[in-house]
């Protein structure tokens, strides 16, 4: 290979912003690396330890209760229609199987059901936005 060619990959190493490139051509074999050299080392983090503390018994009692989560990613809507009431108000008494708010994906309206008896505790989500799948949408106290 013509050392014309190797400052060519060279070149087109350092332009990439390469550390190594391996080429192989008309029964050539070329390896290149960038060495250490100029290369500052990482930086070492040291993280301190951290002690559990005790929930104050306000922050237990907000934990009772099921989590609904949602099953898929998607769109949060909390009524059926732009300007109709919420399915559900922070306070609202549910049944199995009622509809708390509606996931679309995939141009899919998707119902999210109740599912047991209880009271809503907590809204997360708010609507219009966009939910992961497993992010909390409800939780609800029995």
């Amino acid at each position: 290979m013509k050392e014309e060619a190797i400052r060519k990959y060279a070149g087109l190493m350092k332009e990439l912003g390469l550390t190594g490139l391996e080429v192989k051509e008309d029964g050539y074999e070329l390896r290149l690396e960038y060495g250490n050299k100029g290369v500052k080392a990482p930086e070492t983090y040291v993280i301190p330890e951290t002690k559990e503390v005790e929930k104050p018994a306000t922050e237990a009692k907000k934990e009772e209760g099921i989590v609904i989560s949602s099953p898929m990613v998607g769109v949060f809507y909390a009524a059926s229609a732009e300007n109709a009431e919420p399915f559900v108000h922070v306070g609202s008494n549910v049944k199995k199987g009622d509809t708390l708010c509606l996931i679309e994906a995939m141009k899919l309206m998707n119902e999210i059901t109740a599912e047991e008896d209880g009271t809503i505790l907590e809204i997360y989500a708010s609507n219009g936005s966009i939910v992961e799948f497993g992010a909390p949408l409800f939780r609800i106290g029995r």
